[in-house]
C-alpha cells in the first residue's frame, strides 16, 4: 500500500470493552500484509512461536513468516475468531499453523506453549514473544496493585517463563524476537505500568543476548511506535483513539503490515550478527 493510501487521524470514535478487543470492529481495517506480503523463502522449513498471534502485530508477523516458509504456532488468550482468521492465512501460504489458547500469565502455559510447538514441529527455531497488555490510567494511585502486577505478569513474567522453556529446545542459529516498545525510551505517563514493563523488556533482550552468545542463539528487540490494532480502542479513551499515532513526524499511526519485515530480518539466517540489538519501527520518532 501507497504511503498516501495509508490511514490518517482523525480515526471514526469506537470503543471496544474487552481487552484486547477484536480486528473486526476496527475501523479503519489494519492492513497485516494479508494482500501485500511477497515472500521469497528466508525462514524455509523453520518452526516457530508467535504470541498474541492471533492479531494486530502478531497476526502480521504469523503471515510473514508463513510466506517465508515457516510454521507457526499462534499463541492467543481468548480471541478464537481472530487466531482462526490467522491460521486461514498461514495455511494459505502451505504451511502448518498450531492454535493454543490460554492465559500466559499461567506457569503452566507457558511450559506448555513450547510443548506444544516441540511436538507439532519437532523443532524450534524462532520464538516472538509479542503478546502483551495495557491500560491507560489518569494517575498513579488509579492503578491497583492487581493492575501492576496484571501488567508485568503478562509483559514480562510470561516472556522470561517462555524463553526459559524455550532455549533447551533451539540450536544455534535459533532467534529470540522481543516486542518492545517506543515507551521503552519514551514513557507515557498515562501508559506508566505498560511502559515500565517495556523498558524492562529491552533490559531483559540484552542480558539474554550475553547470555545466550555461546550457544549460538541471538535475541533482539523490535520496538514498535503507536501502530493500529484492536488494543487500541479497547485499551485507551475515545479522544485518544481519535487522534491515534499523529504525534510521530508521519502523522499517523503504523500498520501492522509494516513491521513484518524488521521480524522476518531478525528471525532470518541473514541476521547472523545481529543479537542484542532493538530496532525502532515508530514512524520517524527516534529512540535512543
Amino acid at each position: 500500500m501507497a504511503e498516501s493510501q495509508r490511514p490518517t487521524p482523525p480515526f471514526p470514535q469506537q470503543q471496544q470493552t474487552q481487552t484486547p478487543g477484536q480486528t473486526a470492529e476496527l475501523n479503519p481495517k489494519p492492513d497485516h500484509g494479508e494482500l501485500t506480503y511477497k515472500g521469497n523463502g528466508r525462514l524455509a522449513g523453520k518452526a516457530a512461536i508467535v504470541t498474541g498471534g492471533d492479531s494486530g502485530i502478531g497476526r502480521a508477523v504469523a503471515i510473514a513468516f508463513a510466506r517465508e516458509g515457516a510454521d507457526v504456532l499462534i499463541a492467543y488468550l481468548d480471541e478464537d475468531e481472530d487466531a482462526r482468521e490467522t491460521a486461514r492465512w498461514v495455511e494459505e501460504a502451505g504451511c502448518k499453523a498450531v492454535l493454543l489458547r490460554g492465559d500466559i500469565r499461567s506457569p503452566e502455559h507457558c511450559r506448555d506453549i513450547v510443548v506444544r510447538a516441540i511436538d507439532e514441529f519437532g523443532r524450534l527455531d524462532v520464538l516472538v514473544n509479542n503478546a502483551a497488555y495495557q491500560m491507560s490510567y489518569p494517575s498513579l494511585e488509579a492503578i491497583t496493585d492487581e493492575e501492576w502486577d496484571k501488567t508485568f505478569d503478562t509483559n514480562i513474567g510470561a516472556m522470561f517463563r517462555i524463553t526459559r522453556a524455550a532455549v533447551k529446545h533451539m540450536q544455534p542459529g535459533a532467534s529470540i524476537i522481543n516486542t518492545s516498545s517506543i515507551n521503552a525510551d519514551h514513557p507515557n505517563p498515562g501508559l506508566i505500568a505498560y511502559a515500565t514493563t517495556k523498558g524492562a523488556i529491552q533490559n531483559f533482550t540484552g542480558g539474554l543476548a550475553q547470555l545466550l552468545a555461546e550457544k549460538g542463539i541471538r535475541a533482539n528487540c523490535v520496538a514498535p511506535g503507536p501502530i493500529w490494532t484492536p488494543l487500541i480502542p479497547s485499551t485507551m479513551p475515545p479522544e485518544k483513539v481519535e487522534k491515534f499515532g499523529e504525534q510521530v513526524r508521519m502523522k499517523r499511526p503504523g500498520q501492522p503490515a509494516e513491521l513484518a519485515a524488521a521480524y522476518v530480518m531478525l528471525a532470518s539466517d541473514e541476521a547472523s550478527y545481529i543479537s542484542g540489538a532493538t530496532i525502532a519501527v515508530t514512524g520517524g520518532a527516534p529512540i535512543i
